[in-house]
């Protein structure tokens, strides 16, 4: 298999894990609330990660006793994305949560030729006007559609939120993947959040008896963090990274076709509401936008990649 197939096949496995997480953090949200959510994806991801290190790099450990203090506010900032994402999900649901949070990719493309002096052309300047375009379409339908428009605008705010954060996360991280090595960097951004909402976590709920099914969705959630991720180094090792971009933002049209099969199916295990079809138009629209934004770039002369999606492996 060469090595660009190779890079394809585990984007689109980040691309699915993605889309799945989406549905599986609405579900749990029927056991826990959003920061103990929050709380426990964080807490799995660093520990499990310490541990591995503690075996095969101890020395690498040594990050804890003094990290940098640009990358604790990268760690502070991704807390913020994290919860914000899962508050959208919690009042928008996964389909609005999964279309929004596109604006951190597209925010950080723009960023990196405003301020990072990356290549920028024609079909990039597009892309960024239509997925603003597809996000007045998209959101202004669906939101008409609604008989109570509060818990989506609420919703639409955390996401933006989370878009920002995710945005200043991303650029302070294509700061230190070039300086420390990728685990000590997750390490840290793992951590930082570990503590934040250790206040705010409800271990009563957390742990009070759950079925296998419930604690296996649990966990899902949990590695969904270290396996998308994970996957997503290996294949920006193998392919391009235009390319796996390309596929990464398409993520949420995995959500859509699963949400609309739950709702063909029957499958009631939270409230899904139906996408009126200019919804459906502005979606497709902020999509085509964020390929473009994202996907398109110039190739330099010193056969240099640019990603939008450089995030520590």
């Amino acid at each position: 298999m060469r090595n660009s197939t190779k890079g394809i096949l585990l984007a689109l496995n980040t691309a699915i894990l993605w889309a799945l997480l989406a549905i599986a953090l609405k579900v749990a949200l029927n056991h826990i609330d959003s920061y103990t959510i929050v709380w426990w994806r964080f807490t799995v991801s660093f520990l499990v990660l310490a541990v591995y290190m503690m075996i095969k790099k101890r020395r690498s450990l040594a990050i804890l006793r003094r990290p940098p203090w640009l990358l604790l506010l990268a760690a502070f900032l991704l807390g913020i994305n994290f919860i914000g994402y899962q508050q959208g999900v919690n009042y928008a649901g996964p389909t609005v949560a999964q279309i929004i949070i596109q604006l951190g990719p597209v925010l950080l493309a723009f960023t990196g030729f405003v301020f990072f002096k990356e290549p920028v052309n024609t079909t990039r300047i597009i892309g960024f006007l239509l997925t603003a375009v597809g996000f007045i379409v998209f959101y202004y339908n669906q939101l008409e559609s609604l008989p109570s428009k509060t818990e989506m605008q609420t919703g639409v705010v955390w996401l933006i939120v989370g878009a920002l954060t995710w945005t200043g996360y991303a650029i302070i991280n294509k700061i230190f993947v070039k300086k420390l090595e990728p685990m000590q960097i997750n390490l840290i951004l793992y951590a930082v959040p570990t503590l934040m909402y250790l206040p705010l976590a409800d271990f009563s709920a957390l742990f009070q008896p759950h079925s296998v099914a419930v604690w296996l969705l649990f966990l899902f959630v949990a590695f969904n963090t270290l396996s998308a991720y994970g996957t997503l180094s290996l294949a920006l090792k193998y392919a391009e990274a235009n390319k796996i971009s390309i596929i990464i933002t398409l993520n949420p049209i995995i959500t859509v076709i699963l949400l609309e099969l739950m709702l063909w199916t029957n499958i009631k295990w939270f409230e899904i509401t139906p996408m009126v079809p200019l919804a459906y138009v502005g979606a497709a629209i902020v999509l085509i936008g964020a390929v473009m934004a994202v996907g398109a770039v110039k190739k330099r002369t010193n056969k240099e990649n640019v990603s939008p999606l450089k995030v520590s492996e």
